[in-house]
């Protein structure tokens, strides 16, 4: 996954709802800030779902195996003995 915390800024123009942008200004809100913030938000979102959906078959593969061999190094384990 892409870290974003560390990008340059880079300058674009946006279609915003007149009153909503009106409001958020009479609220003091950095819009720039806020629209960055929940953008990064939806794309981190987006990507695990697109990773979840385009590895669905090998995470199913790899649920089952445990399901059915247990986790490999569980006879290790110092927690949750007994459960």
């Amino acid at each position: 996954m892409h870290r974003f915390d560390d990008a340059p800024k880079k300058p674009t123009n946006l279609s915003l709802n007149s009153k909503v942008l009106e409001v958020a200004r009479e609220l003091g809100m950095n819009v720039s800030a806020t629209v960055d913030a929940l953008l990064a938000d939806e794309v981190r979102r987006r990507y695990w779902e697109r990773w979840n959906d385009e590895n669905k078959d090998a995470i199913a593969h790899y649920n089952a195996r445990i399901a059915r061999e247990g986790l490999p190094l569980a006879k290790y384990r110092t927690f949750m003995k007994g459960r």
